[in-house]
């Protein structure tokens, strides 16, 4: 019998080694356009700003890669410098959120949720990163800058308009992955610059298509808020940008990672193979 119960476990284990070690893309929308830029940055030397889009997992993951892309914009002490980058993820509400408070924006209905679910920080040595410049001067025709995000029922500006820098594509290492069973999320990346220069976020196709993206529904558009309004988020189409055709945008963003088995999965294997194990001692 030892031998036999052995083995099975034996079995067991590659079965989820094996399905913790493959290795996949679990979302792409690496598709930039010049539709929105988002300011995105940490809190460091000014007040804090995210810009959030959403993506779905329907199984386990271990996320250990990401890429996105947006606009770095000298201010005007010079050019800037990349001294900090943080990801976030976020749930959709009303999962980590106060569902009974009194909201300042217009809905809460498929916004991120009022608090990170986890997140991880180059300032913290377990994220690092690289960059590739794919545009020595792009132009987004609008954009959601710092200053323009305001609570209802105020909300609607119309965007800042265009801004233009370099187009730049951050690719991201977790030094520590982010472990994330299945669900509907959102990804939150914010970049601090040196001398005032500015991140800003590039909107991507909505709907998702291109080669190699991955289309899912539903499919939320892209929100933001900045430290006056946390912890409620804004619809930058929608509740920003307004009118009586608004426009909807998602982010460039991707992630990479390994599939994790479910617990319900673990489970229905150990049942299969304890169950193997009593009808190989009843012929003993």
């Amino acid at each position: 019998m030892y031998k036999v119960f052995r083995v099975t476990l034996s079995i067991a284990s590659l079965v989820l080694l094996g399905g913790s070690m493959n290795a996949a893309t679990i979302y792409n929308n690496l598709t930039p356009n010049n539709l929105m830029a988002i300011a995105s940055r940490t809190s460091g030397a000014a007040f804090e700003i995210e810009a959030a889009d959403d993506f779905l997992l329907n199984s386990g993951f271990k996320v250990t890669s990401a890429s996105f892309v947006g606009l770095v914009v000298p201010g005007q002490s010079g050019t800037p410098t990349v001294s900090q980058v943080v990801v976030e993820i976020y749930r959709v509400f009303p999962q980590d959120s106060n569902t009974v408070r009194i909201p300042n924006v217009p809905t809460r209905a498929n916004s991120p949720s009022d608090v990170a679910f986890d997140s991880r920080d180059s300032a913290a040595s377990n994220l690092s990163f690289s960059t590739t410049v794919l545009n020595a001067s792009f132009t987004a025709n609008n954009s959601i800058a710092a200053g323009g995000i305001h609570p209802a029922p105020n909300q609607t500006t119309g965007g800042a308009g265009p801004v233009t820098g370099q187009e730049v594509q951050f690719d991201i290492s977790f030094l520590t992955p982010v472990d994330l069973p299945s669900g509907h999320y959102f990804f939150v990346p914010q970049v601090m610059l040196s001398n005032g220069g500015e991140f800003y976020w590039l909107s991507a196709s909505r709907p998702i298509s291109g080669a190699g993206t991955t289309p899912f529904a539903p499919d939320l558009q892209a929100w933001t808020r900045d430290a006056a309004l946390d912890p409620d988020w804004l619809r930058v189409g929608t509740d920003i940008v307004g009118g009586a055709s608004a426009p909807t945008f998602n982010a460039a963003f991707s992630l990479d990672g390994t599939a994790v088995p479910e617990p319900s999965s673990f489970l229905l294997l150990s049942g299969g193979l304890a169950l193997l194990v009593l009808r190989r001692r009843s012929k003993l």
